[in-house]
């Protein structure tokens, strides 16, 4: 699990009041300095690149961002969680669509080359995550944190064998407040590491943003000599499979044996990060680029 740490939602909560807030109403009027907070100007400030061109990630990867789609580089993203009061970062990219209906944070981890012969479990992997997540709720509890409830599939995990991808999606519910809880992961296989795609909306609107971004996704690839079908004996081999992408790569032993105090620290966080914030995806931040775009 890249994210999902709870500061990050509280800061995702941060940016929905500082973004939602009227501060251009009107993309012809210039906003009034009484209106725009340090923060949105500060926001308006990062690097934004807009399609279309293509961005490098990591050395190893390329995306071809299409029109209408912004970027932001690991130093601008990790501004972006500064900004909104989250520790951190420095080492990840940004993307979403110019109007914000969703966004998707990259990881990359160089691990190795991930056989991809696994069986993949659903119901076990399933009720190994609700195990979990029940054992995490305790301390959760102890750090007075919102205790959480995995409900199921939104999405079963599923790996495509031509695309080396992986996906699942996470459905539960905040137990404080009966919010629900979407998290949508997809990790891209490479010859020496793993990409890791985790996707932020609303869960009103999941299915669609799960559409947009694979099909933006689409345009990503490994370059020459990093692609997965490159793999050549003596490579470095990671020491877990796909199975345990899908609770954390290191788990790859708890996942077969169920012994959940080794994931713990990870669950505590866990996939919750998507949970809140979303919102501001649909609002302010996207008045801000209407009015860049105008100029």
């Amino acid at each position: 699990m890249i994210l999902g740490m709870k500061p990050l939602v509280k800061s995702l909560a941060v940016l929905v009041v500082l973004l939602s807030q009227p501060a251009i109403s009107d993309e012809s009027a210039p906003a009034s300095e009484a209106t725009v907070s340090d923060a949105q100007k500060q926001i308006r400030a990062l690097h934004w690149i807009k399609g279309p061109q293509r961005v490098e990630l990591y050395g190893n990867a390329s995306l071809d961002l299409p029109e209408g789609y912004v970027f932001l580089n690991p130093d601008e993203t990790g501004k972006l969680r500064t900004i909104t009061h989250n520790v951190g970062g420095g080492t990840q990219y940004f993307l979403a669509p110019q109007d914000l209906r969703w966004g998707a944070y990259f990881t990359y981890r160089d691990d190795g080359y991930v056989k991809d012969d696994d069986k993949i479990d659903s119901s076990a992997i399933l009720d190994n995550i609700k195990k979990g997540t029940e054992a995490a709720n305790k301390e959760r509890h102890e750090r007075g944190w919102d205790e959480l409830e995995v409900t199921g599939w939104q999405t079963p995990p599923h790996y495509d064998p031509q695309t080396k991808r992986l996906e699942w999606a996470i459905d539960g519910r905040d137990l404080a407040n009966n919010a629900s809880i979407v998290n949508f992961n997809t990790r891209i296989l490479g010859r020496g590491g793993v990409m890791s795609v985790v996707l932020l909306t609303d869960p009103g609107h999941i299915d669609d943003a799960i559409a947009d971004l694979k099909s933006t996704l689409s345009q990503l690839s490994y370059l020459p000599g990093q692609r997965y079908a490159e793999y050549k004996p003596g490579d470095k081999v990671a020491k877990y499979g796909l199975a345990a992408l899908i609770t954390g790569g290191a788990a790859a032993i708890a996942v077969k044996t169920g012994f959940w105090k080794v994931l713990v620290t990870g669950l505590v966080a866990g996939w919750k990060f998507i949970a809140a914030g979303a919102v501001a995806l649909a609002g302010g931040i996207s008045r801000l680029f209407k009015r860049k775009t105008t100029t």
